[in-house]
């Protein structure tokens, strides 16, 4: 897309002028790779103490404060109210809005139709998630992905998928129909918590969960796990874990609806056979939006054989095998997308998005993202003690940019569903600004119900000030809620 239709022309991703006066790209100061690079060595040291580390990162994070201020700016966000919770709904740009209108307008003017498989879209959006235009889907959103996935296989009785027990509805939902329908069966494995945990303890949770079950003469046939989960904010490494997969020939289903937007993932590289995210959330696109990764050809990344699978949503499909080599038979990403009138100026909305993102980096949002989100676990360990959080902050592959902990005086009020939603009721109009955060249900290994953690999500519209402010207020009031 030229500048002219992105609106991206006179935008400050565009314009060096425009951007922070001492152009230091974020990575530069955290470091150059991903987190596991960056944050690892700060926020993960045996020594020192934690003051010591949130000072350090509240620096880091303050050194590019202008460039972020100015991203801020284009969005239409209320400025009387902090928004982190961005885990369940993003807020579209401003270029993004107008190219919406513009397109809503033009298509109203020729009473258009929306007769695509949009290409041309999916050809420009792929490349930012490291995948051809045949393997990226545009899908309602990520409940409507894990359809498409779930649904799609070629099911027999007696299946069994592994997944966890901290799984949203989004998942939940298609594998209870399969499970009624075709007669599969799910097996789970009990999620950690806290900080107390690592990357490789997933790897073995799964490995040991998948021979136990074959040892009892199960078959065994998929995976299926969220990244990051919507309770906790823990990033499941996925690399550890498609590396299970693949050594026992599973097919691999990611429920990934905070992963576009937020992280800067290559999904040929990880390999996994789906992976379904939001558009409208992190990525902030317009709602009933969303990105289906499907892997369609063979890559070293994941030599197994590709998954029979039919489309449930479609209005173009004929009875092809697909590929058993490195090149695609078709373009299956064209079948799942392509479904009746489509509502296009939605999903070009959605390619503006996309665009800003892989303008501004998308390797730069996500480190801000997670900077933003360690200092915060860093602070509310110093606070409230580290044992509140339910979030890992110590293992850089196990960390997103959602953070859920504890903040109640008397710790068993977690378990208080109704204190627990006064709490996020009064975190918005008691404090000028207000602050929109949530609360989620959280089973916990060994206890007797749930617990009711309070959920933030850190994006690229908040400062660390902010959360200086949210910290504040997160104290005061839980000191007021007895």
């Amino acid at each position: 897309m030229a500048g002219e239709e992105t609106g991206l022309s006179t935008d400050i991703v565009s314009a060096p002028a425009h951007w922070s006066r001492n152009r230091r790209d974020f990575l530069r100061i955290l470091g150059s790779s991903a987190l596991a690079a960056t944050l690892g060595p700060l926020v993960g040291c045996s020594s020192g103490n934690a003051s010591s580390r949130s000072d350090e990162l509240r620096q880091q994070l303050l050194a590019d404060e202008g460039f972020w201020a100015q991203m801020n700016d284009m969005f239409t966000l209320n400025p009387a109210k902090r928004f982190m919770n961005i885990g369940t709904a993003g807020s579209m740009p401003k270029l993004a809005l107008d190219l919406f209108d513009s397109e809503n307008r033009a298509k109203a003017a020729e009473s258009g139709n929306g007769y695509s498989n949009l290409l041309a879209e999916r050809t420009q959006v792929a490349p930012g998630f490291g995948v051809d235009p045949d393997e990226l889907a545009f899908s309602a959103n990520t409940s409507s992905g894990m359809c498409h996935a779930i649904l799609g296989l070629d099911w027999k009785p007696g299946d069994v998928v592994v997944t966890t027990n901290h799984e949203h509805g989004g998942g939940e939902t298609p594998l209870a129909i399969a499970v009624t329908r075709y007669g599969i069966e799910v097996a789970r494995v009990a999620m950690p918590t806290g900080n107390n945990q690592t990357a490789a303890l997933y790897a073995t949770l799964f490995d040991s969960r998948i021979r136990e079950l074959r040892t009892q003469g199960k078959r065994v046939r998929a995976m299926m796990f969220s990244a990051p989960t919507y309770k906790t904010g823990t990033m499941l490494p996925i690399a550890e874990l498609m590396d299970v997969a693949k050594l026992h020939g599973l097919v691999s289903i990611v429920d990934g609806a905070h992963l576009p937007g937020m992280m800067a993932y290559d999904y040929a590289q990880l390999g996994m056979d789906f992976m379904s995210g939001a558009g409208h959330k992190w990525q902030c696109g317009p709602g009933s939006t969303g990105i289906l990764i499907v892997r369609n050809k063979i890559r070293p990344s994941n030599p197994l054989p590709l998954p029979k699978w039919y489309p449930i949503h479609t209005s173009s499909w004929s009875p092809r095998e697909r590929t058993t080599n490195g090149t695609a038979t078709y373009d299956i990403a064209s079948v799942i997308t392509s479904c009746g009138s489509l509502h296009t100026p939605m999903y070009r909305a959605l390619v503006s998005a996309c665009s800003l993102w892989d303008q501004v980096g998308r390797k730069k949002i996500e480190t801000y993202d997670l900077a933003l989100s360690a200092y915060l676990k860093e602070r509310i360990a110093e606070i409230w003690g580290v044992d509140r959080l339910y979030s890992p902050k110590d293992d850089p592959k196990l960390v997103s940019a959602v953070t859920s902990f504890n903040p109640f005086m008397n710790a068993g009020d977690i378990m208080n569903s109704a204190k627990s939603g006064q709490f996020v009721a009064r975190m918005l109009s008691d404090y000028q600004p207000g602050f929109v955060v949530r609360n989620v249900n959280v089973a916990v290994i060994g206890a007797p119900s749930d617990h009711y953690v309070i959920r933030i999500s850190t994006h690229l519209w908040s400062s660390v000030n902010d959360i200086d402010r949210l910290l504040e207020a997160m104290w005061d009031l839980s000191r007021k809620m007895g």
